[in-house]
């Protein structure tokens, strides 16, 4: 229940408090969201699967947006678009770990209902 408080509570802070980021940032900043957003899936895959370490989350939610960044911001002073590396990298990531929480939540639901796989 506390995640998802946490969430509502920075898409309120996100909606009232508007904040301008300059266009020259937006490719880190995007980045970098997107690595964060990475953090918090498999956070959300390593409590289901009850090895959820809060040292190892906050280690990988700043060094994987730090890394990120630092892609975007190394390619970009070479004039070459690394940071799409970043981006297929977390994407997979991101899309992978959906995959596992849509699935552990599919299991969850039906087995509340006594409906079996084989049934589907």
């Amino acid at each position: 229940m506390i995640p998802i408080l946490g969430l509502i509570l920075g898409i309120l802070i996100g909606l009232f408090i508007p904040i301008t980021i300059p266009s020259q940032y937006f490719t880190y900043v995007a980045v970098a969201i997107l690595a964060a957003m990475d953090s918090v899936f498999g956070g959300i895959v390593a409590t289901i699967n009850k090895k959820f370490e809060m040292r190892i989350f906050l280690s990988g939610f700043f060094g994987n947006a730090l890394l990120a960044a630092g892609l975007a911001y190394i390619g970009d002073k070479l004039g070459i678009q690394i940071y799409l590396a970043a981006i297929f990298a977390f994407g997979n990531r991101l899309f992978l770990n959906f995959a596992l929480i849509r699935r552990y939540l599919l299991n969850k639901f039906l087995k509340k209902d006594n409906i079996v796989k084989e049934d589907i």
